[in-house]
């Protein structure tokens, strides 16, 4: 017969359980099998015992006179982490941490975190690392935060404005245009951060940011298009039908290739016309630093949709046919709201004048060629060949979005 080891002793002093007592009987137990406790506090009567049978531990035996309370513990054979399960590697930083399937048991678990047995499973919808994962995550993340910028001091609301009402009432249009295409901008990552497991807390964090990026743009357009104005310009039906394909498109890797590597990459152009041409200064850092951040969320998108694709290179077909299915559906549609085009002429001519409008028109025309080209080079980065990358690039909505 194997005898029972001795006891170490734990001494609580006057020490309640109410005051942290468990804490010390707890180290106890996890150095030895068997522990003495004793304690002057007049609860450990009631305490001790309790405590012992929510974890599981036996009261071997218990003396209670006038100096207090004298209690020998045997530890439980089984603990409440039986069954537990790491969220990952314990070193949430080592290279391979990122597992290649999040489990719905480790729920809203931190990544490396000891997960007990028997808890609720999440419901997260994006829970494999080939859908969402860019290995670029944290330091897009790190350069988002980095680059955050206040409405209120980065942009010179006071600086002058001296170019005619007309120009003034095309800025005030492009921006009204520029505020319902980031509203878009902003829902789509928003649906899918809810649905991005917890344990790729990088691409969460990221798409967090991205969406404020996004409330900030709309409202510096907002701001901007009402420096002067006390009313917005017009939105076309075919801008909101267009707008409306991204919302509704339930496929992350679909929304994402639709919106950051065909829209927004095309918008970035839009934007750097707009910091080049504008008349006035707010207009010009406006676009600058809205321009910033649509760069970030461009870059994001194609690194998490590059990685999917080697992973998955049957994605290539699903992309083209969704570009396909978003022409056909947009296809009785006007396009672009024929009064952003003609602002952006004016904007861009600087007036009415025959010789600056001609060359107003021409650079709107240049912007058309400048996205589909970018669009173009973008489609190839993802393993599209040229002749794929044009035909999908001549796909893309006449609302750049």
């Amino acid at each position: 017969m194997i005898d029972a080891p001795a006891p170490i002793d734990v001494e609580l002093a006057d020490l309640g359980f109410g005051e942290g007592a468990h804490l010390l009987v707890q180290r106890g137990l996890a150095a030895s099998e068997r522990v003495r406790v004793r304690g002057r506090d007049p609860a450990l009567i009631v305490d001790l015992p309790a405590w012992c049978r929510a974890r599981g531990h036996t009261i071997v035996s218990v003396h209670v006179d006038e100096h207090g309370l004298i209690a020998v513990l045997a530890g439980a054979t089984t603990s409440r982490w039986t069954g537990a399960e790491r969220a990952g590697l314990p070193d949430p930083r080592a290279p391979g941490a990122i597992a290649a399937h999040a489990s719905p048991r480790w729920g809203l678990a931190a990544r490396g975190a000891l997960v007990e047995a028997g808890g609720p499973a999440a419901s997260f919808a994006l829970v494999d690392r080939d859908v969402v994962w860019a290995d670029e995550a944290a330091r897009l993340y790190a350069q988002a935060i980095a680059a955050q910028w206040d409405p209120a001091t980065a942009i010179p609301w006071g600086a002058t404005i001296d170019h005619p009402a007309a120009i003034e009432d095309a800025i005030v249009q492009v921006m009204t245009y520029l505020i319902e295409n980031e509203t878009a901008a902003l829902v789509v990552p928003a649906r899918f951060l809810a649905q991005v497991h917890p344990h790729f807390r990088e691409v969460m964090q990221l798409l967090a940011v991205q969406t404020a990026d996004e409330a900030r743009h709309i409202e510096v357009f907002t701001r901007r298009a009402l420096l002067r104005r006390d009313v917005l310009g017009t939105s076309a039906a075919a801008g909101q039908a267009s707008l409306l394909t991204l919302v509704d498109e339930p496929d992350f890797a679909i929304a994402s290739f639709l919106l950051s590597v065909l829209g927004e990459g095309s918008f970035l152009s839009l934007l750097h016309l707009l910091r080049d041409r504008a008349p006035d200064d707010v207009t010009r850092t406006v676009a600058r630093l809205a321009a910033q951040d649509e760069a970030r969320h461009v870059a994001f998108g194609l690194a998490h949709l590059a990685r999917h694709v080697e992973h998955e290179p049957s994605l290539r077909a699903r992309l083209a046919t969704a570009v396909d299915r978003r022409h056909r559906a947009l296809a009785h549609t006007a396009g672009l709201n024929d009064d952003v085009f003609d602002a952006l002429v004016l904007i861009a001519a600087g007036g009415y004048e025959p010789a600056a409008l001609r060359r107003g028109h021409a650079a709107v025309v240049a912007l058309t060629v400048e996205m589909d080209t970018g669009r173009r080079a973008r489609l190839e980065r993802l393993g599209f060949t040229s002749d794929e990358a044009a035909t999908l690039s001549s796909l893309h909505t006449r609302n750049f979005m």
